[in-house]
């Protein structure tokens, strides 16, 4: 594994500073944040904790609300990567965990509503095509980064497609890029959920 980006570091914690984030490998120092491009939510600001309604601690949970600025002109297309960026939770040299791939976003100022299902999406770390819920272990924190890449073309990519797919489609074609940061801790109190895996 590569070092985290010098760039980056400002804008992600130490906890979440993996260098296999996407935007770690694709971003640059001149692509972030360029000409104001930004990524925010109305349900929690860059840091704090999701809240538990989008995530495996609630029953009907759903994805979180987003919301963009204008990326710089000419952008053709909006792709959001979330990943699992917490450092130590994964094993080493592993990629971080990815909950959810979405592509096919208008190239310009736009938002995702709570629950709105994207116009296209790849799999997750699970291999479905849905908003992974963050589920850590009772007692765990981990750290969440959104990060949204305008793309100077528009992706050619199959609905399905995976992580690696995605940022190979990716490589070259970035005219900005955004990041949001998030955690949620583990309560333990949710027995029914029904995973079998808890490193999500």
């Amino acid at each position: 594994m590569t070092d985290f980006p010098g760039w980056l570091a400002p804008h992600v914690p130490a906890p979440a500073r993996h260098p296999g984030l996407a935007i770690a490998k694709l971003g640059s120092a001149q692509a972030m944040a360029r000409g104001g491009f930004a990524l925010t939510s109305p349900a929690f600001g860059s840091g704090d904790e999701l809240d538990p309604s989008f995530t495996a601690a609630e029953e009907d949970a759903v994805a979180p609300p987003l919301e963009w600025s204008a990326p710089p002109p000419l952008s053709q297309e909006l792709v959001l990567v979330v990943e699992d960026a917490t450092v130590g939770a994964a094993k080493a040299g592993a990629e971080p965990a990815c909950h959810w791939l979405v592509w096919g976003l208008a190239g310009q100022r736009g938002k995702l509503l709570e629950g709105e299902v994207p116009p296209r999406t790849g799999k997750n770390a699970v291999g479905n095509s849905e908003w992974l819920l963050p589920d850590p272990p009772e007692g765990e924190t981990r750290h969440y980064v959104f990060q949204l890449f305008a793309t100077e073309l528009p992706l050619v990519l199959m609905p399905g497609a995976g992580r690696a797919d995605l940022l190979a489609s990716l490589q070259g074609s970035i005219t900005a890029c955004a990041v949001l940061h998030a955690t949620f801790t583990g309560g333990g109190d949710n027995d029914d959920a029904g995973w079998e895996d808890d490193d999500f």
